[in-house]
């Protein structure tokens, strides 16, 4: 240390040694169970074209060991808010739920089994869904063929998802979550006012309004934005520091905003205190 302290510069200073010590394990195992959550959920939005900004309700996860609902309560909050869903539940049993398949992973398990194989692949893809949830449990199965016993892990077999209605899932080896994809009007509502926010922010900025500026907001109007607009006006303003919103039939202004492929005309002024 007392080296690096003399460098110019931290680029000509010695890489420190690791302290092993200071190392959290179970501050890296919840981080990355946040991290891969986090990217399985918002695959699931991109393959089903859900914009970020469009809340969704509901995560389902199931509870790999018992270390682990304690592990990922700690992240929770900051899952939930990074793919913008409102909760997340646990299955202890999800064989009711999520229905799983095994198919042999011919990579990794040619060079194990050789001409066992094709037997091999005919006993994986038989796994009753109950059989792949103890084997992403304890991460490895011993396989029996002609009473020669071999050990495999997870690495030597593809876990597949069924989808079910209104659900989409996702794995990523013994991690499993399921998004609940349905979208009410209260949950399209609210992501149509984030949209709003987005958008008026935006023609704030371009119109060189001071950050501390508050404004007044006149909207054209449209089915599309009206619930929107009624339930969540009060946070609306707060975001856009906006004194007044109101939807107008006739806007006098060529400045527009679209929202949802809708374009509609918007006005903005000072708010004369």
């Amino acid at each position: 240390l007392t080296q690096n302290k003399e460098k110019e510069s931290v680029h000509l200073s010695l890489f420190p040694a690791i302290e092993t010590d200071s190392i959290d394990k179970d501050l890296e195992e919840r981080m990355s169970y946040a991290q891969r959550v986090s990217s399985m959920v918002l695959s699931l939005r991109k393959r089903e074209k859900i914009r970020v900004r469009q809340p969704l309700q509901k995560i389902l996860i199931p509870i790999l060991n018992p270390k682990f609902k304690t592990q990922f309560e700690q992240v929770k909050e900051l899952v939930l808010a990074e793919v913008n869903v409102k909760e997340v539940d646990y299955l202890e049993d999800s064989s009711t739920l999520i229905k799983k398949k095994a198919k042999p992973n011919f990579k990794t398990l040619g060079r194990k089994l050789g001409k066992n194989m094709k037997a091999a692949a005919g006993i994986i893809a038989a796994f009753s869904n109950q059989e792949i949830n103890e084997i992403e449990k304890n991460g490895s199965f011993e396989l029996t063929i002609d009473e020669q016993k071999f050990e495999l892990t997870t690495e030597d077999i593809e876990i597949l998802t069924e989808d079910i209605p209104g659900w989409m899932l996702a794995t990523d080896a013994e991690l499993t979550v399921a998004l609940d994809v349905t979208i009410t009007e209260e949950l399209e509502a609210e992501g149509i006012a984030r949209e709003l926010v987005n958008r008026i922010q935006n023609v704030r900025k371009s119109s060189d309004f001071k950050v501390t500026d508050k404004i007044n907001i006149q909207l054209a109007t449209h089915v599309s934005i009206e619930k929107a607009v009624e339930s969540h006006l009060n946070y609306i303003c707060n975001e856009v520091l906006a004194e007044s919103l109101t939807l107008e039939n006739a806007i006098d202004s060529d400045t527009q905003i679209d929202i949802l492929g809708q374009d509609l005309n918007i006005k903005m002024s000072i708010h004369e205190s």
